[in-house]
């Protein structure tokens, strides 16, 4: 590895991200795919398990809060494999000091959202540390779904000629969280897309288009997810710039801020790769739902540059889209 100790950008979804994983837990675990869930066998079902932390600040944020964010992320993991998401854990690590009412009103949250989806918490844990040794409160959650898609769906299912489609505006997520957190006040408010994508993806599984791969494009943003998916099917991906939906909101904070909306985390967004004559199909599959209005096709597989994706400019020009090394915006979920 490039560095002998940890870094916040080893969190980040990038190629640190990536780096570490392959360096560290990869030889040590079962970890197969490494798609956002894991899918095994079980009692003659397909099962899909996953497990994230939530350590965003500030844990209160517009459009949503830490425990919304819980719930969302670990139900997002499951449905983007073509899972139900049925039962989650909930572990709390909480600081010394942390106002009630503010884990009364996180706890409200997490019980609203999980009852949205149709998802039940049936276990737990908290613990409490010491005055200054986290920002208030901490959340891990994991999360089991049952399989109902009746094709594999993962990062090396895709093909050439396969089409990229988008669910809507990206970059909402980061830059909500980031104008809080630093008290940046733009002419527009943004507010975060944090939000359950399991309706949305479970019409779109019953749709009957042909769906090879699905991402909910969080750390690292939908450049990460495009090069995790280039790079496990060994294709080529090519975006179209004037395709991609930012909100001039978006756009005018990544332009002040020096930053790429690509890279940006979402957390209620869907990016679904499918076979090429299915994209109208699913746009209005998509559509058919509010958190789908804005949905799009960006972009398209293709055989070269293999593992790599690039980005078609406005003017006509071609680059690569990089992964991100670490995080613009570090702690945003």
């Amino acid at each position: 590895m490039k560095h002998d100790r940890i870094l916040l950008a080893h969190g980040g979804g990038g190629s640190l991200t990536h780096e570490l994983i392959e360096r560290v837990f990869a030889p040590a675990f079962d970890l197969g795919a490494m798609d956002d869930s894991a899918v095994r066998e079980f009692g003659g079902e397909r099962l899909a398990f996953t497990t994230d932390s939530y350590v965003v600040q500030p844990y209160f944020f517009p459009g949503g809060d830490i425990g919304k964010l819980a719930v969302c992320g670990t139900v997002n993991d499951l449905a983007v494999q073509g899972a139900q998401p049925l039962w989650l854990s909930l572990g709390l690590i909480l600081e010394e000091g942390l106002p009630l009412a503010d884990l009364e009103k996180i706890i409200a949250s997490i019980q609203k959202t999980a009852a949205e989806v149709g998802v039940t918490v049936v276990t737990g844990d908290t613990k409490v540390v010491e005055r200054g040794k986290c920002d208030g409160i901490y959340i891990n959650t994991a999360g089991i779904g049952r399989v109902v898609s009746r094709q594999p769906v993962g990062g090396a299912q895709l093909r050439p000629g396969d089409a990229v489609v988008l669910s809507g505006p990206i970059g909402e997520h980061g830059i909500a969280v980031l104008s809080r957190r630093a008290g940046i006040a733009f002419q527009t408010s943004v507010v975060s897309d944090c939000a359950p994508l399991w309706q949305m993806v479970k019409i779109l599984l019953a749709s009957g288009a042909d769906i090879h791969a699905m991402r909910d494009p969080t750390r690292g943003g939908l450049a990460t997810t495009v090069c995790d998916f280039a790079r496990a099917s060994q294709v080529g991906i090519r975006l179209q710039e004037t395709a991609l939906p930012i909100s001039p909101a978006v756009q005018g904070a990544c332009d002040l801020l020096g930053l790429d909306p690509l890279s940006i985390a979402n957390e209620g967004k869907l990016v679904v790769v499918c076979r090429g004559s299915d994209a109208d199909q699913v746009v209005q599959a998509l559509r058919s739902v509010p958190l789908g209005r804005g949905a799009v096709v960006i972009g398209e597989v293709i055989e070269k540059p293999k593992g790599l994706a690039v980005l078609r400019t406005a003017i006509g020009g071609e680059r690569i889209i990089d992964l991100p090394t670490g995080e613009d915006l570090p702690r945003i979920c």
